[in-house]
């Protein structure tokens, strides 16, 4: 960057010292403004020659050098050195915008880990992160990155996941926490055992995702370069006839004058403006959502995300935290002990299983009332498949399960009205009350959906719960519609009829996280996967990930969707405006070079720094 403009410099110096020395003969004047022209042109005239022989010939390069060579070869040689010194200086200001835009999402990278510590019988190794392999234990110190996915088997700290999510709040670990690749150890020191491999870890999974985003073209870039390859032959065609015809049929024309009018016409026709602002639109939009923590695989979806219809989404894990919490416990008055009693009862029938369910009543039991299983006797522990648990504690019978298992056992109980899952509590063989555990919903879901439907969106929520818990979420974030009781295959069905309801140009998003979510999320127009908790398969069909979980950003990228579609929209409708005009103009002989160099360097530079707006979105 730095030569070039070095370079450009001296061209300029040279080409303003030619243009006031008074030269008079003509050889010596051509010879002044051809050093500076060879200088700053040079490259633009090799690679001209080059795409030539390669069989691509209709590009800028090629109608830079024709009109230009052609300037100086009708005696205009200041017009000849400015076209190509200005379309340089354009060439320059492209390349630094097309470079921050690249850096913006570049910044990702930084978060790619340089080496592991490997903890060996010998101690502790440094290797690269491909060598690792699942289940070994690698040490992260303080001010490191975690090189690949895991649990923390030793040692506490704080996290730094902003890279992953953009949430600037460091997040607390312990031994237990499962942690991501990518994120930087703050403090204490942690050992961790590799879940997966390097090549499968979050941080590659995101550096695989930028690096591949390219590769999906929007609908409008796809227009914009099928235009550019029938419009520039066109102009070139239309140029030749402008210089050839009109002096043969026009009585007193001279080829000098249609010439040099052609010539002006070729500058005007570059179609740079809109070749490189509109793809520079979309990466600057692509490298906006990934400063938020939302990952856009192509420009394609999020230009498919500003004309949503309808957004679906799944419950468990997109809506809610898809973490069980006792919410609620609730005793017969001739049962003695309360609240407390009957809590620490379940948890201890519950003590040896592993299911979510049954580790939230212990969790529960640990922190309100300090429940330790060795404080009690239990003993007999049978499982009752489908229906729940019995075990002999203290001398007492206890069972704990759903509402068959109280049907099964004849035991009288009172449903209770609130939603959520119950889990009801017997006590030698008399109903001793019910413990309601809910899925936490998530603190932005509603903020969420009230704005989807504020945008005059249709929020669907589909999920495998059961109606009442279904009916009970959907009502408090104020969903359109909610399908509960689904079997995967049923949740694309139901997608499949909601995508023949959208209008031709509506799209529908599916959100979700889940295994069970990803040929949903493949079906859908737009696949939304939560990256931080969602599974690798979801993830993987999926067309934009969100990194923190948080369904609000979707508002955020709805935000930046439908400002780079504005800005992209500005840009050819500014660039074919002027050139337009200017090309009549050209034509008309009423513009000279001057004004054919603004219509193509001053617009595309225009249109550029337009375009850099969507890395400014908030």
């Amino acid at each position: 960057m730095k030569k070039r403009m070095i370079r450009l410099g001296i061209g300029a110096v040279l080409f303003a010292a030619a243009a006031v020395l008074p030269i008079e003969e003509p050889m010596a004047k051509a010879a002044a403004f051809l050093l500076p022209y060879l200088i700053v042109g040079y490259k633009v005239l090799f690679k001209a020659v080059r795409n030539i022989t390669y069989g691509k010939v209709f590009d800028e390069n090629f109608l830079m050098a024709v009109a230009s060579i052609g300037a100086f070869l009708v005696g205009e040689y200041p017009e000849a050195v400015a076209v190509m010194l200005f379309y340089q200086v354009g060439e320059l200001f492209e390349d630094y915008a097309v470079g921050k835009s690249r850096r913006s999402i570049a910044e990702l990278m930084n978060i790619r880990p340089d080496y592991a510590n490997l903890k060996t019988g010998s101690g502790v190794k440094r290797v690269s992160p491909e060598e690792v392999k699942i289940g070994d234990i690698i040490v992260v110190r303080p001010g490191e990155k975690v090189p690949l996915d895991g649990v923390v088997v030793s040692g506490r700290s704080a996290l730094d996941t902003a890279a992953l999510t953009g949430e600037s709040l460091p997040r607390d670990i312990e031994e237990g926490s499962e942690i991501l690749s990518g994120c930087i150890n703050l403090s204490g020191l942690i050992e961790v055992r590799t879940e997966k491999e390097f090549g499968q870890s979050t941080v590659s999974r995101i550096l695989e995702l930028v690096e591949n985003a390219a590769s999906q073209k929007a609908k409008t870039e796809n227009f914009i370069t099928r235009f550019a390859a029938v419009y520039t032959p066109a102009v070139v065609g239309a140029a030749a006839i402008l210089a050839v015809i009109p002096p043969l049929v026009i009585e007193g024309a001279v080829f000098s004058d249609w010439i040099y009018r052609a010539l002006n016409f070729l500058v005007v026709s570059c179609p740079c403006a809109l070749v490189i602002s509109v793809p520079l639109g979309f990466f600057g939009g692509i490298g906006a959502a990934s400063k938020i923590g939302v990952l856009v695989k192509g420009s394609n979806y999020l230009e498919a995300v500003a004309n949503a219809e309808y957004v679906v989404m799944d419950k468990t894990g997109t809506l809610t935290e898809g973490v069980f919490e006792v919410e609620s416990v609730q005793t017969e008055e001739s049962f003695e002990g309360g609240a407390e009693r009957l809590l620490k009862l379940a948890a201890g029938a519950e003590s040896n299983s592993g299911h979510p369910i049954s580790l939230s009543l212990i969790k529960a039991a640990e922190m309100q009332y300090g429940f330790k299983t060795e404080e009690i006797s239990v003993s007999e522990i049978s499982e009752i498949a489908g229906k729940g648990v019995s075990a002999v504690i203290d001398g007492h019978k206890v069972q704990v399960g759903n509402q068959k298992l109280m049907e099964a056992e004849g035991i009288g109980f009172k449903a209770p009205e609130r939603a959520g899952t119950v889990v009801y509590v017997a006590v030698d063989g008399v109903y001793a009350g019910y413990i309601l555990i809910a899925d936490r919903i998530k603190e932005d879901a509603e903020e969420a959906v009230c704005g989807l439907r504020a945008s005059g969106i249709t929020t669907v929520m589909l999920t495998g719960d059961s109606s009442t818990t279904a009916e009970s979420v959907g009502k408090r974030l104020g969903l359109d519609r909610i399908y509960s009781q689904l079997l995967p295959e049923d949740k694309v069905n139901r997608v499949c009829e909601l995508l023949e309801e959208k209008s031709e140009r509506g799209k529908l998003i599916f959100v979700g996280d889940g295994i069970n979510d990803a040929p949903v999320l493949a079906r859908a127009d737009v696949g939304v996967a939560m990256g931080g908790l969602g599974s690798d398969a979801a993830i993987e069909a999926a067309d934009i990930v969100i990194m923190d979980d948080k369904p609000s950003k979707l508002l955020d990228l709805m935000k930046i969707s439908k400002q780079t579609l504005s800005i992209v929209k500005q840009n050819i409708l500014f660039a074919l405006g002027v050139k337009l005009l200017v090309l009549v103009l050209s034509a008309l002989g009423l513009a000279n070079m001057w004004a054919a160099v603004f219509a193509d360097v001053g617009v595309s530079m225009i249109a550029i720094i337009n375009s850099m707006r969507t890395l400014k979105g908030k």
